[in-house]
């Protein structure tokens, strides 16, 4: 399985194009902007986008949703708890940075704690892991976790936006990441990748 990360949008967003080198099966991780960066790499590496899949349901992860699914024939995905704001200006925030508001199109598929998304080779599995909002996630493969905003190196998602709760977004951290192997990469929605173990024994949130 191939990463590319992009850091796209207006506040710094990853985007991972993940892909399998051998069919070329691919899914975009949070599209928050910068479609024609995203469609550029899609376009060169010659994929086959099965999936669109968002972390959550704020602006800066899903502004591209429709764009890119509109070149690549994508299924969106996303958790049930989040699929409103992919619709709704006023939920996913972008209500209040001006303009119209970010509105795409409904989720072609919606997600649940425990489902499986097979991408080439690769299964991920989806772990619901609310507070940043409430359908966060983040994917595992493997030794691979791409996290969202859920849990960041060094820092965990921001929890005052309506429908967060620190509490929660601890107990999600707490119950569903650090039962996973120190060697486990985490790749974040904003900054720089980790791992399990650093974060386990460095993060002044959970450690």
């Amino acid at each position: 399985m191939k990463i590319i990360d992009l850091e796209v949008g207006f506040i710094g967003t990853n985007c991972y194009i993940i892909f399998d080198e051998d069919s070329k099966e691919a899914a975009v991780i949070d599209p928050g902007g910068s479609v024609a960066d995203i469609l550029a790499v899609i376009n060169s590496e010659k994929l086959n986008v099965k999936y669109i899949i968002n972390t959550h349901g704020h602006a800066d992860h899903i502004t591209a949703n429709s764009p890119v699914k509109e070149a690549t024939g994508a299924l969106i995905l996303i958790h049930k708890d989040d699929a409103d704001m992919l619709i709704n200006p006023k939920s996913n925030l972008s209500a209040m940075m001006g303009g119209t508001g970010v509105k795409g199109g409904p989720a072609d598929h919606v997600l649940n704690d425990g489902d499986v998304i097979k991408i080439g080779t690769e299964n991920f599995t989806v772990l619901h892991t609310p507070g940043h909002t409430p359908g966060g996630i983040c994917l595992l493969s493997g030794d691979i976790l791409f996290s969202g905003d859920t849990l960041f190196a060094m820092s965990v998602g921001r929890s005052d936006f309506p429908g967060g709760s620190h509490d929660q977004l601890i107990t999600s951290i707490q119950e569903k990441l650090m039962p996973l192997d120190d060697s486990v990469k985490v790749f974040p929605g904003h900054g720089a990748a980790t791992t399990i173990g650093d974060e386990r024994k460095l993060n002044p949130f959970i450690a």
